[in-house]
């Protein structure tokens, strides 16, 4: 299905500092928003969970120095085709446990951050890929194979990272806890984070699969055919939910989001669901009007140009546009008219035009008296009056 285009609100407002703050001012105002509004602080909530999501997201742009460039550049339109989680989709622990080397254990969230393959059941992350498609695949709408490659489950140990049988051992690491704590400030604080060794689970196997390496995960090559609807835009994303990457602990499968890019068109330029297309014509058909045919994307069409028409008129074609992606209601074709001086002439049109600037009282050459001609004598006779 095709992804809403939200409004978003800007990053720097969603964090409440400026535009000139630096990484420490960025962490402490995404930690105090995240503590304010986590959803444990916050039960039944969703207006407060909401928020926590987009501080969350906000933060993972300005806090990366590449990202907050563009983001500050172009803004969010900047940040199409990059990679990013969607906060929307994410639960609030995973949210948590991406960046809790910013809170520790002061939210008394430990436990539920720090659980890995054998806690809570976590959503896979979400991929994102590119198709690109021609301007008329916008006017009839198409369908695409899309090929790309995701760590899917191993299918030697089917996603456990170790044989089949292996018996598991308490984390020495951890000491079976699935958690490590750290002080700081000579001893002022403590900080508690997910076990590296154990990914939190508490317990490890000596066996490792020879195929993964005991992470549990391969490459795998996927191929999905992606419906394009008529009217999109170019920039718009398709969500083809499940074609992610696996979640953690038996969790589901995230989603692919496919963002469109749309060609430039060698004839046509596009303004929404309209269409402009820029046509030359000869003195002669704008001065005694013509009839011709100027193409669409769906044929040829015939139009009338009056007699006087004038360079840049244009014409409208109604419903020879593309279809509005929502509403499926089709804009115009704008046919702007440019008239066309001719480089060369043969001798007869030489001299037919030279008939006709006669009838209108204007010189043209070769005459010797032109306009310049007539400014020298203006001036000369200027300067000889008393």
């Amino acid at each position: 299905m095709l992804e809403p285009m939200a409004t978003q609100r800007d990053y720097y407002e969603v964090l409440n500092v400026a535009r000139t703050a630096g990484a420490d001012d960025i962490k402490r105002a995404y930690r105090k928003l995240a503590m304010k509004y986590h959803p444990d602080r916050n039960p039944g909530d969703a207006t407060a969970e909401q928020r926590f999501k987009e501080a969350a997201e906000a933060y993972e742009v300005l806090s990366d120095a590449p990202k907050r460039q563009r983001y500050d550049q172009f803004g969010h339109a900047g940040l199409r085709g990059t990679s990013g989680h969607d906060f929307n989709r994410m639960d609030a622990g995973d949210i948590f446990s991406m960046f809790e080397d910013i809170f520790g254990d002061m939210m008394g969230m430990g436990g539920r951050r720090g659980r890995g393959r054998a806690g809570r059941r976590q959503r896979g992350y979400d991929l994102q890929t590119q198709v690109s498609i021609e301007l008329e695949d916008v006017y009839a709408g198409t369908q695409r194979e899309i090929e790309f490659t995701r760590q899917d489950h191993c299918p030697a140990c089917e996603g456990r990272g170790y044989p089949s049988g292996s018996q598991p051992v308490p984390c020495v690491t951890c000491g079976g806890v699935g958690q490590v704590a750290q002080s700081g400030l000579g001893g002022m604080f403590r900080m508690v984070n997910t076990c590296p060794a154990c990914g939190g689970a508490g317990q490890t196997y000596k066996q490792k699969c020879s195929t993964c390496r005991g992470s549990g995960k391969q490459p795998k090559r996927r191929v999905v055919s992606v419906k394009i609807p008529p009217g999109i835009h170019d920039g718009q994303a398709i969500r083809v939910p499940g074609e992610g990457e696996p979640g953690e602990a038996g969790g589901p499968y995230g989603d692919l989001h496919v963002v469109v890019r749309v060609a430039e068109h060698k004839l046509f330029r596009r303004e929404d669901d309209h269409l402009v297309l820029h046509v030359p014509i000869s003195f002669a058909q704008a001065t005694l009007g013509a009839t011709f045919s100027v193409p669409t994307l769906d044929g040829e069409q015939s139009i009338t140009i009056k007699p006087g028409t004038q360079h840049g008129e244009l014409l409208r074609i109604a419903g020879a546009g593309l279809p509005n992606l929502r509403g499926g209601r089709r804009g115009d074709l704008a046919v702007v008219l440019a008239v066309e001086i001719p480089r060369k002439l043969t001798k007869k049109q030489k001299d037919l035009l030279r008939a006709y600037a006669e009838t209108e009282d204007h010189d043209v050459l070769p005459q010797t008296k032109g306009f310049w001609e007539r400014i020298k004598e203006h001036l000369s006779g200027r300067d000889k009056s008393p």
